[in-house]
């Protein structure tokens, strides 16, 4: 065991050849040997003589000795060499191992740099490589110097990234240590560099942090490497070696190192020689022979070669050159230039300390391109230069926090310059200066950004910026300085014991610390720290800035406040606008004639405001704003134009600009003059025919002075703006105007505004002509408010002579014979109507019909051919014919029109009737057809509307026929029955008719009606019987009558012989089983007499539906007596009643037909016997009314329930009736179902089990009474039942179904007592024993455990408590969220607040199975306080622990002073001693700092003086009465009790000034100085004046204290809204992404609470559903689930979908099913226990199973060892665990193992077969028909099948996939409701409180506090303005104490 721990194997590179082919390795086993030892193999190995010299090296060439032999590694590589300093021949290689997983490396940079904030990312990752660049060069002597070289010139091989660096190199060790992920620089062992040992050492302190101490984590150069690039080559030489070693990483060879199986984490260090690419033998890595070749000669170097740089990385680079590499200056700014930074100022004295680091960037491309090279010095436009070069002044602090990191801080102050802001803005943005318009934005400065940049050991973290602290911030500035805030920039550096994140992006604790309260500001001047309030000091140094260095202006008369749509959307609003400015001296008012300068053009114009961006309602000063300008004149320009204030020209002149407007408004366009050249001109109001030619016309404009223009007057230095002359003629019609010619003019050199001749004009009506003059560019007709010059001429055009004319509307259908008119319109060579000539005399023609007409109208310009009619053959009505139809009118132009005309049948003129015979023959009974048609007067069949046609038959109903749609038709007449009278024919008339057309013709036919054959008669008859119609016949019942025959006869009554059809139509209603060939013999069926009793009968024999047929009635009889018959009017009786109702006996035939043959006294010869019957109430009663006996009085007391036979006897006659004997009378209560027992419950758990209770009779019997009442209670008062209903009655079936939802109570034995009552009458129950245990998961109560002797100083800490949330069991509960634990503090004496305090996260020592309240603070007063600990268990729920009662008690002793601040004292040097008090019946208490009485236990002394306010010596102060200049006042017990403190009289001091009344207090045995109490006041020489100051004062004071109340009661209303609306826009926002959840789910979204709640109830409906779905359930019940560390039953911890799978896994573990898995074996064991060891349990801590899954025994070495069959998984992969999957994983692994589940027996059987020849192991084999192959390969037998899934105990079901995706929509619904409730409840509140603000009350509160500001800045004023008597008193005139002479000084 020893060897084998200690083996180590080396491997031994023989260096010593020259030659490189001769360089050999060896791999030397060394266990076990020592350095001699492995000297003596080394010598065997590589044959060294004995006396040669050598020399063996690690690859980091350190000489192996006895200890460092001991320190290698199994693996290590050691060179063998001539002599120490040997170059190597040719390169060695020595294998590494590294730790992570390959995605750590080239993935890690995806998340860690491309989560950038939207930022570019590459940037960032150069700097991770130039980090290490710069903490390799840090002990560089000399110049430092680090090259980004990119190699993007494909000649050279593919893209390459190099950085490059002259640093100290790193040994291969070392190399190997940064391979390692996360590795940090604290983590690495100490390595020999250059023959010293080194390891990492904390640099010492520096200016700026700039210590480069910055490559730190061992993760930012492997994560950047790796997110440019796919590959990196490490390529480095230490200082002191001569060796060059080179790592390679790259993302190919770690996914070929995965899928050869081979050690992923392992990789090669190449050594060799400076110079040597030998090894470089790629075509797409021929950029690093340059490289190599660039080794010789450096001492020491390190090369990062990326390759397989990502394509938009390239991009990127390429691209955005600029972009990045102003990126990277700015993160290496002070590294680049120096602490100062770069100041490009022509006065900049340059850095105190000088930058040696030379920052190279070079991108290559393919030729032509040139190559791109600069330094990072070079570099002007980074944003720390920007800063730098545009602040005027600097403001220097440093800040110590708590934990002694220290941070140098710089606030630069960038002014406003008289028109512009000089904040510098980002140089990529688009802030291009328009100078028309300057962009608002340019105002806001800073405006919103963060004010630090913040730098760690001097490189930029990017992603944190520091927005401000409390003293710089504008909320504690003066109002004044408001905007000054905006022009600040600053820069913070750090040093490491600030922590970043590992990618440097980000600070993790800057922010926190920093502001943290025990952080320390302190001002830098001049490299000195200055003691002091850095607040103070920040704002006056920016008020000396902004009064030094800012321009302002002077907005007056506010009008407005607009929006500006114009402008980006951030500053569209708010805009103040105002009526004038005051700028350096002068005033620029709304409508002043101005002038611009420095504008291109160069503006004159009127003002018409003046706007500035921020809310303003009064004047106000500003740094700059906007000057709205109209430009005049306007109709020269048309413009109103917005610029910077700063660009009117102060030094223009009304006159001057006036003479420049009025320059420019000669030049405009005046009129139009318009010539006709060619003459005949046309004359206002003109009239000409259509088609007048009009023009042409020729157009000159003019301006004032005559001149031609054809051009606006030219703006600025352009041309000016292009007129036109536009034609337009306007006819007007009766819908309003119409433009119908519009031309536009070019102005032409020769030709002017020419227009050419028009001859369009050819439509009728009123015109007018407008010639416009219009701007070319914009077509408008005005320009600057002004009408361009015009010209209108109105004229008419009329109609023409008659020339053609055209068809007016004919009907389209005309009929012949019809009259009809044709429509002529007279037109002009227009197509104008025009009046038609005289004498005009139309012609008609048309081929094929006959035209005439009455006569012709003329009309106006309309002819009209009136009564024209056409005659002639036409198509038939269905088919129509055209006909053209030409009329003439004789002298027209154009004379001749054609018009189509389609001719249809005329109207109805005469009837055709067909056949034509007369008369007609027709067999009686039958119909008759007749055809007709209807004919025009041109024998046209016609078809009309209502032709119907009417045939009247003689004697029978009229028939008719409607011909309107086809002018033709068929009629058939009714059935012609007649009577036929000794058969003879009669004779009949018939008419047709048309009656709606009265003038048709009649038409008459004949009808001749002779006898039919058909039947008429039948006859019924039998042997001797011949049947009568409606005869009825007396027969005894279930008699018969035989042999019944019929007979028929036709018209002529002759006897119709039967045929099979006549038999067919032969029908009895006695029977449908008729035998057709006796029907065909004459034969009727045999007539069955009904077996009953009953009134006459009918039947009846009929043929053909009864037309003809025969019927008869019989009368049925009863026969002689058979049985004896008993009706029971009730067959069942309850046990002991009497049987409700009588027994009827009666003797009945065999029909059951009563006889009526008993008499009154066949009653004494009748006898009744059953079993258990009571005899003795029996009764026979005759009943004479139906010859019946009635049976009473029967009633069973005995013997089972059920049925029961009574025996009734008479002579021969015995009948047995049936009658249900039920159960008895309600008696008692028996439990039929229910828990099993012994019954345990958990407390305050239900019982899952109802109890069935049934109600029985005094025999025990089940009975029903619905009247019954069961209730249940509970045996003792400590146990609370509470169930679904304590009381019900029974139902139908008499039983009553308890569910006992819950029990509660103290753990013990009680009882359940079940009583039931009817009628208030009880009825006995009985009692159930029930065990309640406590419940493991229900919390109780909350345990507190804290310091109870520790005392609470006010202001301080609690000690920590703890909180433990303790459950039903005792044991302590983990589940709950820790934010629903609270700590409640309040104070016992009003006002009685609470205050929720949150628990604190756990520390690593404390445990985790309870809550930490930890470092709250301790009311600042003392008194009683109460706490109590609060936990919400749901939504209703909350559990409270005890209250504590606690005494805060006072905190160290801190100052002194009174219990209230008294008023300030004003006194004089009067007589008066009420004029001297200073003080009166005052306390001064010992307090600690928070006010509180803390020196009950000190005495000592308090020693009063008076010092000046600016703390100015001594001089002329006021004395003391007794001419002292202090007092001694006794302090006891805390207490110094002042009676009155008098200056002396005629005191010195400097009248009207204030001074300081110290009180001091001298106090041993405290353990810091007490601060004494300071009270100013105010000392006069006169009384007049101290009375007037005392007044003054008091009122200050009063207004002082009113105003601090008002702005408290603002400042809390303020801070209330700003509360109210995050709330409110937190549940906003939270609403929002919930909605966005339900988008993302294909929810239903519903925009209300009632849609919401409809939407969840949808489905909860579907819900219900799927759980009302019959679904396998496991029928094990489980008693044990839901104890503390029990799992569960194993049959109910998972699901099965597949029934087969279910039934054959359950069955094949079926003895496990029921075992109980418990966490712990000490919960097995308490199981075990209380079940008296007749449960089996498992415990999981006792049960080992391997980790990970093992693959299927088809599977080996990750690949198919062959084909499956039959779908082999394993089983317990079938299962589903609904809850804790990693027990229950562990439970079915131990129970399942690795059983195999397969489709059937023959493909278990071939598994098995394959899996042993492949020589393994085979598991047992469950199949899903049920079979099971056991691991020794047996099947088959019972043992081996398992039975049917319904005789099992089988696992249950799962639930739809569909069920949980409705829990899950549910779940966000209910959110989505909660967090619209709390969003307009939130929005309700808000809304609420901004009314209360804007409600009167509070705005008369705001207007009385600005009354009392008013107030009291007139009473400071006042203060200060007194005037008092410029007079100094000295000693010399000072008084003595009252009533005493004082005694002059010498």
């Amino acid at each position: 065991m020893e060897e084998r721990r200690d083996r180590r194997t080396i491997s031994v590179y023989d260096c010593r050849p020259e030659d490189e082919k001769q360089i050999t390795s060896k791999l030397l086993d060394t266990s076990g040997l020592d350095f001699n030892g492995f000297l003596r193999l080394l010598h065997r190995t590589f044959s060294i003589r004995p006396r040669e010299t050598y020399v063996l090296a690690t690859t980091d060439r350190i000489v192996l000795d006895f200890d460092k032999f001991k320190e290698l590694q199994d693996g290590s590589t050691l060179q063998l060499f001539q002599r120490e300093d040997q170059a190597l021949a040719g390169s060695t290689e020595e294998r590494i191992t590294f730790v992570p997983h390959y995605d750590t490396l080239i993935k890690g940079g995806l998340y860690e740099y491309y989560a950038s904030e939207g930022q570019k990312s590459l940037p960032y990752a150069l700097a991770e490589l130039m980090d290490n660049s710069l903490s390799a060069t840090a002990k560089n002597t000399g110049l430092r110097t680090i090259e980004i070289r990119m190699v993007f010139d494909e000649t050279l091989g593919k893209p390459t990234v190099i950085v490059l660096d002259n640093g100290c190199g790193m040994t291969s060790k070392q190399l190997k240590n940064w391979a390692v992920y996360r590795l940090s620089k604290f983590s690495r062992e100490n390595v020999t560099v250059g023959g010293k040992q080194e390891g990492y050492v904390q640099p010492d302190p520096v200016p700026r942090s700039l210590n480069s101490d910055i490559s730190y984590f061992g993760v930012g150069g492997k994560q950047a490497v790796f997110y440019i690039g796919n590959s990196t080559r490490m390529i480095t030489k230490p200082v002191g070696s001569p060796d060059v070693h080179e790592l390679v990483l790259s993302k190919e060879a770690f996914e070929r190192k995965e899928r050869d199986k081979e050690d992923i984490y392992s990789s090669v260090i190449k050594n060799r020689k400076p110079g040597d690419s030998s090894h470089v033998n790629k075509d797409d890595e021929r950029c690093l022979h340059a490289l190599i070749a660039e080794e010789s000669g450096k001492e020491s170097f390190t090369a990062v070669v990326i390759t397989g740089v990502h394509p938009e990385h390239i991009a990127f680079l390429k691209q955005d050159f600029l972009v990045w590499t102003r990126q990277l200056a700015h993160i290496y700014h002070y590294y680049i230039h120096g602490v100062n930074g770069k100041d490009m100022s022509s006065c900049s004295t340059g850095s105190d300390h000088p930058s040696k680091i030379d920052i190279q960037i070079t991108l290559r491309e393919k030729p032509p391109k040139c190559p791109r090279a600069m330094t990072l010095r070079e570099v002007d436009d980074d944003m720390q230069t920007l800063y730098i070069n545009a602040a005027v002044d600097s403001f220097e602090f440093t800040a110590v926090t708590g934990d002694g990191g220290s941070v140098e801080g710089v606030i630069r102050y960038h002014p406003f310059l008289y028109d512009k802001e000089t904040y510098p803005e980002e140089p990529a943005s688009d802030d291009e200066d328009d100078i028309d318009n300057e962009s608002a934005a340019r105002h806001q400065a800073r405006g919103k950004r963060p004010i630090f940049d913040c730098f760690w050991n001097g490189r930029l973290i990017p992603y944190t910026k520091v927005p401000e602290f409390d003293w710089c911030s504008p909320n504690k500035g003066t109002k004044e300085l408001a905007e000054c805030y905006s022009r600040i920039s600053g820069v913070l550096f750090s040093d490491d014991r600030f922590e970043v994140t590992t990618n440097k992006l980000t600070f993790m604790d800057l922010e926190m610390k920093l502001k943290h309260k025990d952080t320390l500001f302190t001002r830098i001047v001049n490299s000195q720290k200055q003691r002091g309030n850095i607040q103070r000091e920040f704002t006056q140094w920016l008020k000396n800035c902004h009064e030094k260095w800012d321009k302002q202006v002077k907005f007056l008369g506010f009008t407005e406040t607009i929006t500006r749509p114009e402008l980006t959307k951030k500053m569209q609003f708010p805009w103040a606008t105002f009526s004038s400015i005051e700028w350096d001296g002068k005033i620029y008012k709304t409508g002043q004639l101005v002038k611009s300068h420095k504008t291109v053009p160069i503006l004159y114009g009127r003002v018409v405001r003046f706007l500035l961006h921020g809310k303003h309602d009064d004047s106000v000063f500003s740094t700059g704003g906007e000057v709205e300008v109209v430009q005049e004149p306007k109709a020269f320009y048309d413009k109103v134009k917005i610029i910077p204030i700063s660009k009117i020209d102060k030094t223009a002149t009304d006159e001057a600009i006036k003479i420049n407007i009025d320059n420019d408004s000669a030049k405009l366009p005046e009129l139009l003059k318009v010539d006709w050249p060619e003459g005949n001109p046309w004359p206002q109001n003109a009239a000409r025919p259509a088609g007048t030619q009009f023009g042409p016309l020729q157009v000159v404009m003019l301006n004032k002075k005559g001149e031609s223009l054809s051009t606006m007057p030219s703006v600025g230095q352009g041309a000016g703006k292009k007129l036109v002359v536009e034609l337009k003629v306007v006819r007007h019609g009766p819908k309003g105007d119409e433009a119908v010619l519009v031309l536009i003019a070019q102005h032409s050199a020769k030709w002017g505004f020419w227009f050419n001749k028009n001859d369009t004009l050819t439509t009728l009506g009123k015109y007018t002509l407008f010639l416009n003059t219009k701007v070319n560019e914009t077509n408008a007709s005005v320009f600057g408010g002004k009408e361009l010059p015009s010209y209108k001429l109105k004229f008419t055009i009329n109609a023409g002579g008659a020339e053609s004319f055209v068809v007016g509307e004919v009907s389209a259908t005309l009929h012949v014979g019809a009259p009809f008119n044709i429509p002529l319109l007279i037109k002009d060579g227009y197509d104008h109507s025009a009046a038609p000539p005289p004498d005009l005399k139309p012609v008609l023609k048309c081929s094929g019909l006959d035209l005439s007409y009455e006569t012709v109208y003329i009309s106006g310009t309309t002819i009209t051919i009136r009564g024209v009619e056409a005659r002639g053959k036409v198509l038939s009505y269905q088919q129509s014919k055209t006909y053209d139809l030409k009329v003439t009118l004789p002298g027209l132009k154009t004379d001749t029109q054609t018009i189509k005309i389609c001719l249809l049948p005329g109207s109805p003129h005469s009837l055709h009737v067909m056949p034509e015979d007369n008369p007609i023959t027709v067999e009686n009974g039958n119909p008759v057809t007749f055809n007709v048609r209807i004919h025009d007067e041109a024998g046209n069949i016609t078809a009309r509307h209502k032709q119907i046609v009417c045939c009247q038959v003689q004697g029978f109903p009229a028939v008719a026929i409607d011909c309107s749609t086809t002018g033709a038709g068929q009629l058939v007449t009714k059935p012609i029955n007649l009577k036929i009278i000794n058969a003879e024919p009669q004779n009949l008339k018939v008419k047709f008719e048309m009656p709606s057309l009265k003038k048709m013709p009649v038409v008459g036919r004949e009808l001749k009606v002779v006898p039919s054959t058909r039947v008429s008669r039948m006859e019924l008859c039998s042997e001797n019987l011949v049947l009568t119609n409606k005869e009825k016949i007396d027969w005894l019942a279930g008699g018969s009558l035989e042999n019944l025959f019929y007979k028929l006869y036709d018209e002529a009554g002759r006897q119709v012989p039967p045929t099979a059809e006549i038999a067919s139509m032969i029908k009895v209603n006695w029977t449908g089983d008729v035998n057709a060939e006796d029907l065909v013999q004459g034969k009727l069926p045999d007539l069955q007499v009904p077996k009953q009793v009953q009134p006459a009968l009918f039947y009846q024999v009929s043929y053909q539906d009864q037309s003809v047929s025969v019927s008869f009635y019989i009368v049925p009889r009863p026969d002689e007596p058979n049985r004896l018959k008993a009706t029971l009017i009730q067959n069942t009786v309850k046990l002991g009643e009497i049987l409700p109702g009588n027994i009827s006996l009666e003797l009945v035939d065999r029909f059951d037909n009563v006889t009526k043959t008993l008499t009154s006294t066949c009653k004494n010869h009748m006898t009744v016997e059953a079993e258990g019957l009571d005899k003795s109430a029996i009764a026979f009663v005759w009943q004479g009314s139906s010859s019946s006996v009635l049976v009473t009085g029967v009633q069973f007391q005995s013997g089972p329930l059920g049925p029961k036979e009574l025996c009734f006897t008479y002579r021969s006659f015995v009948k047995r009736v049936t009658v249900k004997v039920t159960a008895g009378v309600p008696a008692q209560l028996k439990l039929i179902s229910g828990p099993a027992t012994p019954l345990q419950v958990l407390n305050d758990q239900g019982i899952a089990t109802p109890f069935v209770v049934q109600l029985c009779d005094e025999w025990g019997n089940p009975t029903t009474d619905q009247r019954v009442v069961v209730k249940v209670n509970s045996s003792a008062p400590a146990l609370k039942v509470t169930a679904t209903v304590t009381s019900q009655p029974v139902d139908a079936e008499g039983k009553a179904s308890f569910t006992i939802s819950s029990v509660s109570g103290p753990k013990g034995n009680y009882q359940l007592e079940f009583n039931g009552s009817l009628n208030q009458k009880p009825i006995a129950g009985f009692i159930v024993n029930l065990t309640v245990i406590p419940d493991p998961n229900k919390p109780v109560s909350l345990s507190v455990e804290y310091n109870t002797s520790a005392v609470f100083p006010a202001g301080g800490h609690f000690p920590v408590f703890s909180v433990t949330v303790v459950s039903d069991e005792g044991s302590p509960m983990t589940t709950f969220n820790p934010a629903a634990a609270s700590m409640l503090l309040s104070a016992n004496t009003p006002p009685q607040t609470v205050t929720e305090l949150k628990c604190s996260k756990p520390m690593k020592n404390e445990k985790n199975d309870r809550f930490h309240f930890r470092d709250k603070e301790i009311p600042e007063h003392v008194g009683k306080y109460t706490i109590q600990f609060s936990l919400r268990i749901d939504d209703r729920k909350v559990l409270h622990s005890n209250r504590i009662s606690i005494n805060v008690v006072a905190n160290q002793p801190a100052k002194l002073g009174p219990d209230s601040q008294p008023p300030t004292p004003v006194v004089s040097d009067s007589k008066a001693i009420a004029n001297r008090t200073l003080v009166e019946k005052m306390t001064l208490k010992i307090m600690d700092s928070y006010g509180n009485p803390a020196g009950q236990d000190l005495d000592g002394k308090v020693v009063v003086s008076i010092k000046n306010v600016s703390g100015d010596g001594n001089k002329n102060l006021p004395l003391f009465e007794g001419k002292t200049n202090s007092l001694t006042i006794r302090l006891v017990e805390g207490k110094a009790h002042i009676n009155r403190l008098l200056i002396m009289e005629n005191s010195p001091g400097e009248n009207g000034s204030a001074y300081i009344l110290l009180f001091k207090p001298e106090v041993l045995m405290v353990p810091t100085p007490l601060a004494p109490f300071e009270l100013p006041f105010h000392f006069y020489n006169d009384s007049e004046s101290q009375r007037k100051m005392s007044e003054l004062s008091r009122k200050k004071d009063q207004l002082t204290t009113s105003i601090t109340a008002y702005k408290g009661i603002f400042t809390t209303y303020s801070e209330l809204l700003h509360l109210l609306t995050s709330h409110h826009l937190d549940a906003g926002r939270k609403e929002a992404e919930i909605r966005k959840e339900l988008l993302s789910r294909k929810v239903e979204i519903a925009q209300t609470i009632p849609d919401i709640d409809r939407v969840l109830k949808e489905k909860g409906t579907e819900i219900d559903m799927i759980l009302k779905m019959p679904r396998r359930v496991c029928s094990i019940r489980d008693q044990f689930s839901g104890q503390q560390d029990v799992l569960g039953m194993v049959g109910h911890l998972a699901f099965v979908q597949d029934d087969d799978a279910a039934r054959v896994i359950s069955w094949h573990i079926g003895g496990d099913m029921d075992c109980v898995i418990t966490k712990t074996t000490a919960a097995a064991r308490r199981i075990y226990d209380d079940t008296q060891g007749r449960q089996q349990v498992m415990g999981l801590d006792s049960v080992y199973v391997q980790q990970g899954n093992r693959p299927m025994p088809h599977i080996g070495n990750g690949r198919m060892l062959f084909d499956p069959p039959g779908n082999p998984v394993h089983a317990r992969n079938l299962l589903r665990y609904p809850h804790d999957q990693e027990s229950c994983n562990i439970a079915f692994k131990n129970i399942l193992g690795d059983t195999i589940l397969i489709d059937d027996l023959d493909s278990g059987n071939s598994y098995r077969k394959a899996v042993v020849q492949n020589k393994g192991p085979c598991p047992t084999i469950l199949t899903r028909q049920g079979d099971r192959i056991s691991a020794k390969g047996k099947f088959g037998g019972a043992q081996n099948k398992a039975p049917p899934i319904h005789t099992l105990q089988v696992f249950g079901a799962p639930l739809p996939q569909h069920y949980y995706t409705l829990k899950e929509h549910i779940d966000l619904l209910s959110k989505h409701r909660s967090a619209l409730e709390k969003r307009d409840q939130a929005e309700k509140e808000r809304e609420d409180h901004l009314k209360n603000i804007k409600s009167p009350e509070m705005l008369k509160k705001r207007r009385e506090m600005e009354e009392k500001i008013t107030e009291l800045k007139e009473t400071e004023r006042q203060l200060v303005s007194t005037p008092v008597r410029p007079v100094k008193r000295g000693l010399e005139g000072a008084g003595g104490p009252s009533g005493i002479v004082p005694k002059r000084l010498k």
